[in-house]
């Protein structure tokens, strides 16, 4: 919807006209007849604090425009003001942000403290954050504790099948790397049985499966 996305991208200065609109009408005509105008400017202003800009970053970043996503997110000069679910999916957006730019070390502490709020928003995206998590220890060369996040996101529960064959291919690699064959065949039994179709995904299972069946256990 244009029109909304229009409306959060000038909500401050929607509310500020508003209230200007408001004391006008308040002067002219007293409190009363001026009261709906300055509810709908407190609202205005409100929420451009409290909710912040998330639904242009969401746009932005479905776009996969992630220089428009970065300059949506940087123009949030308060964080602390928005709502505690809110400024959770703020700090989890610029970890990945942070990631895209293999900023590993800010991503990882952006991430920790996205999780580390709490609210109903974070307990649905645990699962995804813990996955990215456990994917940015691996890719550090921290492997125990990437398996650590990836055993997390799996009890904490991923939205979709790509995630969690993307999560059980991990647990599969790691297995591999450890020389635990039978565990990494029941690992990778399990990525395969989630029918995923992202190519990357795809493209990595038919790798594994090449040599696989050749491991002992």
């Amino acid at each position: 919807m244009k029109w909304l996305n229009f409306f959060v991208k000038f909500r401050l200065w929607i509310g500020l006209v508003l209230m200007s609109l408001a004391i006008y009408i308040n002067f002219q005509a007293g409190f009363w007849p001026a009261f709906v105008v300055y509810l709908l400017a407190v609202i205005c202003i409100l929420g451009h604090f409290l909710l912040g800009p998330m639904r242009l970053i969401q746009t932005a970043m479905e776009e996969g425009d992630m220089v428009g996503a970065k300059k949506i997110v940087d123009s949030i000069k308060f964080p602390k003001l928005l709502i505690k679910p809110i400024r959770s999916v703020y700090y989890t957006i610029q970890g990945n942000l942070a990631m895209a730019t293999q900023d590993f070390e800010g991503a990882e502490k952006l991430m920790k403290k996205g999780l580390s709020l709490g609210g109903t928003f974070t307990k649905q995206a645990e699962g995804p954050s813990f996955l990215q998590l456990g994917m940015l220890n691996i890719q550090k060369g921290d492997m125990k504790q990437g398996e650590s996040y990836i055993r997390q996101a799996i009890r904490a529960g991923l939205p979709d099948n790509e995630n969690n064959a993307a999560a059980y291919l991990q647990l599969c690699s790691i297995m591999m790397n450890k020389r635990e064959f039978r565990a990494a065949k029941e690992y990778f039994r399990k990525a395969k049985s989630f029918k995923a179709t992202t190519p990357q995904i795809v493209d990595q299972i038919k790798q594994i499966e090449k040599y696989i069946t050749r491991m002992p256990g």
